[in-house]
């Protein structure tokens, strides 16, 4: 039986712990954290839905229509009204055949690979891919292979000497680095093997291609990725997910995903709140163009301050300072001065890879970004962290942190 007061000091020790903190107010540029005024740095409200008032009055309209709760899972009772214009909107959207919503993007891709990998096949997953990726790959009957992160020659290696077929899992954007998958050779290479490949879109849509439309549609590959996952709860500013794909495909995954027939639906508010947003992303694709202009100057600013930025083109910006004690430090002492930025420690990184995960809103103003960088810098320099080149962790010379 595990000793939990004497697993909790060892997360303690080794700068691990984890707790929550107060956030007073709606996701914006700016809240209150602990009480305090600050900078909001860390939220996936990408493209301020969250708290846009034609959102929130969806959302309430939805509550008082439809409820507050589904009441069932999808194959109950749960699917209602709105949950099918948001999936048929969703498919217009992604040019899709189909589309079905799941209760969150964890449960979306547990669904979907432990649906589509049966025994004897392979899951082929980028070693950066999200959590959620990983544990659908365990929970699955399938092998699962693991190539270096963006590495086609590894995977092209992997996929020679598995069973033909077999499903490639990646993120688009990948959430701790902000990179972007290389998704053209993927999709080649599935092809010569005759594998399914299943993208992840949650950190590109509303951020990348035309019209916010992710990764797969700046790439040109819409109706060449068997299934697109993405979600309500990070661009379009609600909570819940989505799975787009051939009609047979999401026939099958209502048939056979557990995630899905075991979950209660998605509730009405979040949908209608979606499905809102979803609008305002297509009337103002504007949106999407501040948030890159957004990132950049970021990623300027911080340089002209001598923080080491790697390159880049996403609203996700790492800073990466290597031990855990010391990147939970740099993040105390820059909300001191204003600014939120959360602390990125294991197991959501790599051991000695901790980080500043800086990332941006369209609602950020050009003074905001300044006003942030600047802070971050002089926090920097106040706990000791120097910043050396973007291909390396920062050296830091503090102790460990309380």
């Amino acid at each position: 039986m595990i000793d939990l007061e004497a697993a909790l000091a060892e997360l303690r020790e080794q700068g691990l712990h984890r707790s929550t903190r107060l956030v007073s107010g709606p996701q914006g540029p700016q809240v209150l954290v602990d009480g305090q005024p600050v900078l909001l740095l860390c939220s996936n409200n990408y493209l301020g839905f969250a708290d846009h008032p034609r959102v929130r009055e969806a959302a309430a309209d939805a509550a008082m229509r439809w409820g507050v709760g589904a009441g069932a899972s999808r194959v109950v009772s749960g699917t209602m009204t709105i949950h099918d214009r948001l999936e048929e909107r969703l498919a217009e959207f992604e040019r899709s055949e189909a589309c079905v919503l799941f209760g969150s993007g964890y449960l979306a891709n547990v669904g979907v690979i432990s649906a589509l990998a049966p025994r004897g096949s392979t899951v082929f997953s980028d070693a950066l891919n999200h959590a959620s990726i990983v544990d659908g790959c365990r929970l699955a009957r399938a092998a699962t292979f693991i190539y270096e992160h963006c590495d086609l020659d590894h995977l092209a290696w992997g996929l020679r000497r598995a069973p033909r077929g077999g499903l490639i899992v990646t993120d688009s954007v990948f959430s701790m680095d902000g990179d972007v998958a290389p998704l053209a050779e993927i999709v080649e290479l599935a092809a010569e093997r005759g594998a399914r490949v299943v993208v992840d879109e949650a950190h590109a849509t509303g951020a990348l291609g035309p019209g916010g439309r992710g990764a797969v549609a700046e790439a040109g590959l819409e109706g060449a990725v068997d299934v697109i996952v993405g979600t309500l709860g990070k661009a379009l500013g609600s909570y819940g997910a989505y799975v787009c794909a051939s009609g047979v495909t999401v026939e099958y995954l209502v048939n056979a995903a557990r995630t899905l027939i075991f979950s209660t639906a998605p509730p009405p508010p979040a949908v209608a709140g979606a499905l809102a947003a979803l609008e305002l992303l297509c009337e103002q694709p504007g949106r999407v163009d501040k948030l890159a202009t957004n990132a950049a100057a970021m990623r300027s600013a911080l340089a002209r301050h001598g923080l080491a930025v790697a390159d880049g083109r996403t609203q996700i910006i790492p800073l990466v300072i290597g031990g855990a004690a010391e990147t939970v430090a740099l993040s105390a002492a820059a909300l001191e001065r204003g600014v939120f930025v959360q602390a990125i420690r294991p197991p959501s990184v790599a051991a000695e890879s901790s980080r500043l995960r800086i990332t941006m809103m369209a609602s950020h103003s050009a003074s905001d970004v300044q006003r942030a960088a600047a802070a971050i810098a002089a926090a920097a320099r106040a706990v000791g962290v120097d910043f050396r080149s973007p291909g390396e962790p920062a050296r830091a010379t503090i102790g460990r942190a309380a």
